[in-house]
């Protein structure tokens, strides 16, 4: 039979659609070795608010042991929800998300970013601290501490619908942010920085943020105010990756942007959707800035599901892995949305296993963030147990950032296994380092049987990373021989080379 090129050429396009549509839940069942598997922690909910110090730590240690007992490797934590502080700042005043009063420190006194670092260093996680730049206010109702920067320099800030926000047109706003990121990086031994999806604010119908002064003041050279607004916002995350970097380079800048850039109907290269865009009504260019470096890894809030008429998770999950713009993509899902609604093509179950397939099926995508732990932990629609018996069964390592650093430590030293109170214990050394950056701060533990091969791309082999150098050995009769092989890892995942010891257990 005469096939033409052209026929020939739409029947593969077909069969490659079809080959993407057809993925059945067995599919997303990889396990792939490195993929960014996070969840945020939101305060400005008020879940904390007013909690007793030792009960809110014992609420944060077990929601990251549920979280690493199925399979995260990374905690987005809010530390700044309204120009406020969850840890001892020197610019903000404590919290009234913790303390219940702004301006009162918890007593007795603890400090919860150094608490939750320290934490998820010790499951060998990673902790990014969340601010949200702007917003200075989350009501004009709420009593401000005498030391809030909206009473210090109340001519910074503009009222828009009951919530007082930085002008993001003023220098000294901009410095006053990035003030507070550089003391954060500077004290504190964050993995990243991260900023969600508010920038200017969410338009209110009939309502317009008053930036006309401004305008008239620093807009010479634009033709329109969307264009400055923009231009405004990119000063701030220019300036905000400069300070990280100069701090701490190994220190990751993160942004969460609302899901959709553009619409089609507004950019021939936007999106087959119909909702409110980054670009033109949060004037937030999130392209722009992967493309200059500014940010070193991007999280879209995809949280519609499969099927939405004006955003369908399908489409734009398809649209973003496009537009990577070369920096590391991961994508925000929603829990409670993924698990309400059904399959398209499976009306029994929900879409949580043609999510994870349609995810993993792209090169650019490394990873997830789940919208919002507690949904996680507690379970709803059975969404952690599905992840720990199929999506992230076993551990799994950050991707690495190559384009900070594509250096691997040198190898651990002097493995050997010690008989101590606690028990049968391997210990080693860390590796030697030249610089900060070459420093092993985690450690990888791979198991093998005796005759096994050594594959440590297998991450079914991987039994623990810890920030420690040692690791209890199940002990049980010393009878069976196994082969245990660590790694070192440095701020950024980069992997060294394995050093394996035989040990009866």
């Amino acid at each position: 039979m005469y096939i033409t090129k052209h026929l020939l050429a739409a029947i593969l396009c077909i069969l490659l659609t079809l080959e993407v549509l057809a993925q059945t839940p067995a599919d997303a069942t990889r396990h792939p070795k490195r993929e960014f598997r996070a969840a945020w922690i939101q305060t400005v909910n008020g879940q904390f608010k007013g909690m007793p110090t030792e009960q809110m730590k014992r609420t944060l240690i077990a929601q990251l042991n549920s979280l690493h007992e199925a399979g995260f490797n990374a905690v987005i934590f809010q530390v700044r929800p309204e120009a406020d502080a969850l840890y001892a700042s020197r610019l903000e005043p404590w919290s009234r998300y913790l303390t219940g009063t702004q301006g009162q420190a918890p007593a007795p006194y603890w400090d919860p970013l150094k608490f939750m670092i320290d934490e998820c260093h010790k499951r060998g996680m990673e902790l990014h601290a969340w601010l949200n730049p702007y917003r200075a206010c989350t009501s004009t109702k709420n009593e401000l501490a005498p030391n809030h920067i909206c009473n210090i320099h109340p001519e910074w800030f503009i009222d828009y619908g009951g919530q007082m926000l930085f002008d993001p047109a003023l220098p000294e706003s901009r410095k006053h942010i990035c003030m507070v990121v550089a003391d954060i990086v500077s004290r504190y031994d964050v993995d990243g920085i991260h900023i969600d999806d508010y920038f200017y604010p969410y338009p209110k119908a009939g309502l317009e943020f008053d930036d006309d002064a401004s305008f008239a003041r620093y807009g010479q050279g634009f033709a329109n105010k969307a264009d400055w607004r923009r231009h405004n916002v990119n000063l701030l995350i220019e300036a905000l990756h400069k300070t990280i970097r100069e701090a701490k380079p190994w220190v990751k800048f993160g942004v969460s942007p609302f899901g959709i850039y553009r619409n089609q109907d507004t950019d021939p290269l936007g999106s087959r959707t119909r909702g409110l865009q980054n670009y033109d009504d949060l004037y937030a260019d999130i392209l722009l800035w992967a493309r200059e470096g500014w940010i070193d890894y991007n999280i879209p809030q995809i949280y519609w599901e499969i099927g939405h008429p004006v955003a369908d998770y399908e489409t734009l999950l398809h649209w973003w892995a496009l537009h990577s713009e070369n920096r590391p993509l991961f994508i925000g899902q929603s829990v409670e949305n993924t698990i309400t609604h059904a399959d398209p093509e499976n009306p029994h179950i929900n879409q949580l296993p043609r999510k994870m397939a349609l995810q993993r099926s792209y090169q650019t995508i490394q990873g997830s963030c789940q919208w919002y732990a507690s949904a996680v932990v507690e379970n709803k629609g059975r969404y952690r147990d599905a992840l720990m018996q199929s999506y992230q069964k076993y551990p799994a390592l950050v991707p690495v950032f190559d384009f900070m650093d594509n250096e691997a430590p040198k190898k651990v030293r002097r493995v050997k296994p010690v008989w101590m109170e606690d028990g049968y214990i391997l210990c080693w050394t860390e590796p030697k380092y030249r610089h900060e950056m070459q420093r092993a701060v985690r450690y990888v533990i791979y198991r093998f049987g005796n005759k096994e091969d050594v594959n440590l791309d297998d991450p079914s082999h991987i039994v623990a990373i810890t920030d420690q150098p040692f690791y209890k050995l199940p002990y049980v009769d010393g009878q069976t021989k196994y082969r245990y092989v660590i790694t070192a890892l440095d701020h950024l995942w980069n992997e060294s080379k394995g050093v394996s010891k035989k040990v009866k257990l």
